[in-house]
Order: structure tokens, then C-alpha cells, then sequence
């Protein structure tokens, strides 16, 4: 079961619609994933979250490491992988290089076992999970109000039961957008908004006040990640629930988030916070904190069925605040390099994800599409 090559890719894709939020515009997709190969010729794909390059540049940095190792030694590859890096890279993009690979490591070990990863990772405890729709980004539209309502009644007709918006532009529009759509979609759908880190603490504890009223699910990175003692004040003077956490790397970030009481939910990012072998750990503090966990996603069908399998261990939380079902985050926005170099096999039926059962994550990589999307021929790293 060693480890005889290490690929990683960076695939772009320039979007028709180009899409903001509080802190910038996106207007390509870029992302590393990459492909572990055994000398039996099995492999195993993952994910980074970050900036592409500097993802496969850690990704290449850790490969010499772990070449000729044995895959189902996951969690010493993993320790490996930290030891050499912590001196200089506790947290970030090195972290999200250590994700990719380990998310690979994961895929390989089901399909070496001949078992979905839940089952290894302890268990499928919800094989039904009702992820919420992530979209209504902003754009350079002439009203964007009926914009944002309009896709916020899609996701309804698609059978979602609940979605997320951004805010940030400022108060009075986030109010407004915010009332049009809670008054669209009416009261039986969740509404969650984020600000990506968009305000001060005063600031987010005036939307929070006006926005009380609406039955908002979380509000969502109200502060700069940096600014824990911001969140703790804004979670102690507001009804509304806090959520946070893409921003933080390991288990360590995540202590501090949780000893300082910043969060009622908390939302690692798998392809950064350190895989799957870190969030299992994370999700564990957060257990024996009382707290949930909403996983972020944002990439391939490699980065969400990560988290459906992550989701699908998670143990149920009676006192869970978003609804009687698990959730996690699918995001909705265009993306070619999800809906073409990907595929998956997860069921979505009216708006409920059945986790699937076959062996390792369940993804495959088209490689026709992976060519075609594929910044530069890929280096591969071999034993």
C-alpha cells in the first residue's frame, strides 16, 4: 500500500457571471486537487481550500515526506506532515496542502478497505442530511433586490429548506435585502446571512437588532476572525446565533475560538483546517463544548463529499438550533470545475442528501474535462 506518486492540478475556470460579496469580486474559480497513486495502482483524490498555487506549492513541499509510506497510516502521515511544518506554518495554506493530501488519504483508504469513509471514520450516524442552499451573492445588476428574491425562491422550489445570503453593503440595504426575501420565502424556510467578516462589533450588533425580528438561522463571520473577543460580546447581546470558523486552522484555532465562548456553531472548512483526520478531532471539541458543527464548503464534489461523510459521523445534538436534521453547506454559485471535472455519487432528492455508500468519498475525476480545465501540465512527484 505505498505511496508512488503525488499529482497535483490547479484547474481555472473564468466565470460567465461574474459574483461579489463583502470583501471582493470572484470572477474565475481556480483550485488544487490532488491525485495520491499506490503502487497497486489504486488512488485516492484531494482537495486544498485556498490560493491554487500556493495549495500545490505545500502540496509539493510535503510529497518527498510521505513517498513510499504506507496510505492506511493516515494519521502518521498526518503527524509527519504537521511536525515538518509547524516551525513556519501553524496555520493557512501549508495547512490547507496538509488537507488535500490527507483528504486523498481518506479516499484511498475506503477504497483499499472496500468501505465508504464514514464507516471508517466510526460510523454512518445520519444517512439523511439537509444541507442548506449557499448562493444569493451579490451582482452588478440593476435590481438586485428581485434578483436575490428570485433565486431565494428557486432554492425553495428546489425543495432546500433553507439557504444562506451574504450582507455587508452596508446596514440599510443588508436590512432590506434581508426583509425581501424573509417575506418571500416566508417563515417555514430558514434564512442564514454572512457577512464574511464585514463589520465591527457595533456594526454587527445594529444588523443583528434590526434583523432580530426575521428568524435568522446564524449570522455568519459578524467580525473579523481575529476579533474574538468581538464575537463573544456580539453572541452575549443578541438573539440571533453566531456562527464562524472557516478562518481557523486545527484543533488549536478552534480551542481558542470555543475556551472564549465565540460561537454556537462551528464551521471548520475540511480542505483547510487540516482534512479529515483534524476535523474529526475538531468536531470532538466542539462536542464537549456543546456546540455544533456546520462544515464549510466551497469547491469540487471532492471538498462536499468530504464533508458528507464528516456529516454523516457527526453525533446528533438534541439542543440543534438550524433544524431536526443535520445540515452542512452546498454551495449553488456556477462552477465548472465542480459540475464538470467532478463527479459524485450523492443523491439529492427535493432538497435531502442521502449519503452514499460506496467505497472511499465517492468521487471521480473526468479526466477529459481535468485536461481541459488544467492551468499547466502537472509535475507528478514519484517514489
Amino acid at each position: 500500500m505505498k505511496i508512488i506518486k503525488i499529482e497535483p492540478y490547479i484547474i481555472c475556470h473564468q466565470l460567465d457571471t461574474p459574483f461579489h460579496f463583502s470583501q471582493w469580486q470572484y470572477d474565475t474559480r481556480k483550485i488544487c486537487i490532488v491525485k495520491i497513486t499506490l503502487e497497486d495502482g489504486t488512488y485516492g483524490w484531494g482537495e486544498g481550500y485556498g490560493p491554487a498555487n500556493v495549495v500545490k506549492a505545500a502540496i509539493e513541499f510535503f510529497a518527498p515526506f510521505i513517498m513510499g509510506r504506507n496510505a492506511l497510516e493516515n494519521e502518521t502521515i498526518w503527524q509527519e506532515m504537521y511536525l515538518r511544518s509547524m516551525d513556519y506554518a501553524r496555520s493557512g495554506t501549508f495547512t490547507a496542502g496538509m488537507s488535500a493530501i490527507d483528504v486523498a488519504l481518506w479516499d484511498l483508504k475506503g477504497k483499499i478497505l472496500n468501505q465508504p469513509v464514514s464507516v471508517l471514520l466510526g460510523g454512518i450516524k445520519n444517512p439523511l442530511i439537509e444541507p442548506y442552499a449557499t448562493g444569493l451573492y451579490f451582482e452588478r445588476v440593476k435590481n438586485l433586490e428581485k434578483k436575490l428574491v428570485d433565486e431565494a425562491l428557486f432554492y425553495k422550489e428546489q425543495g432546500f429548506r433553507s439557504t444562506k445570503m451574504k450582507v455587508g453593503l452596508g446596514i440599510e440595504q443588508d436590512v432590506q435585502l434581508v426583509s425581501a426575501i424573509r417575506k418571500a420565502i416566508g417563515p417555514d424556510m430558514g434564512l442564514m446571512i454572512d457577512s464574511n467578516h464585514a463589520y465591527s462589533y457595533k456594526e454587527a450588533l445594529e444588523l443583528c437588532h434590526q434583523l432580530e425580528p426575521l428568524d435568522i438561522g446564524w449570522f455568519e463571520e459578524p467580525v473579523s476572525p481575529e476579533d474574538y473577543k468581538g464575537y463573544n460580546q456580539l453572541r452575549a447581546n443578541t438573539s440571533i446565533p453566531i456562527a464562524g470558523g472557516e478562518c481557523e486552522y486545527l484543533k488549536h484555532g478552534f480551542k481558542r475560538l470555543l475556551e472564549q465562548e465565540c460561537v454556537d456553531i462551528v464551521q471548520p472548512d475540511i480542505c483547510a483546517a487540516g482534512g479529515l483526520t483534524e476535523a474529526k478531532r475538531i468536531a470532538v471539541l466542539a462536542q464537549a463544548h456543546h456546540k455544533d458543527v456546520v462544515p464549510h464548503t466551497w469547491g469540487t464534489w471532492i471538498a462536499i463529499s468530504a464533508a458528507v461523510h464528516l456529516v454523516a459521523n457527526l453525533d446528533k445534538n438534541p439542543g440543534r438550533m438550524y433544524g431536526s436534521r443535520p445540515t452542512m453547506e452546498l454551495d449553488r454559485t456556477e462552477n465548472a470545475l465542480r459540475d464538470e471535472v467532478t463527479t459524485h455519487q450523492i443523491e439529492i432528492i427535493e432538497g435531502q442528501l442521502f449519503v452514499p455508500t460506496k467505497p472511499g468519498l465517492g468521487v471521480e475525476v473526468c479526466e477529459e474535462a481535468l485536461a481541459k480545465y488544467m492551468m499547466e501540465e502537472p509535475v507528478a512527484l514519484q517514489a
